[in-house]
């Protein structure tokens, strides 16, 4: 059971397609995020142009520790490159309770 999640939520910039997008995103997971310690799944959401990302890991120490699992790498810098920083925010979060 998942302990704690990576949660953010931003725009993309507005010459960045959703197909593009998903692409950089799937390569960022396939090539750095799904083989960090701990990790879970990752699930996109989308409502208004405002997406929504919850990113599972087993525990916080493995979500903090991932936080920098991507520092200096070209799919990551592309991945960003797609987004309007000003509009992200982030969380971490830990699981208090599951129903």
């Amino acid at each position: 059971m998942a302990k704690t999640a990576w949660i953010f939520s931003y725009k993309l910039k507005k010459n960045v397609s959703e197909e593009q997008f998903i692409e950089r995103t799937k390569k960022l997971h396939d090539e750095v995020i799904s083989k960090a310690k701990g990790f879970i799944s990752w699930e996109h959401y989308l409502q208004d142009k405002v997406w929504t990302d919850f990113v599972l890991w087993e525990t916080e120490e493995d979500a903090n520790n991932a936080t920098t699992v991507g520092q200096g790498k070209e799919v990551t810098e592309n991945f960003y490159a797609c987004i309007q920083m000003n509009t992200c925010r982030a969380l971490i979060t830990k699981l208090v309770k599951k129903y």
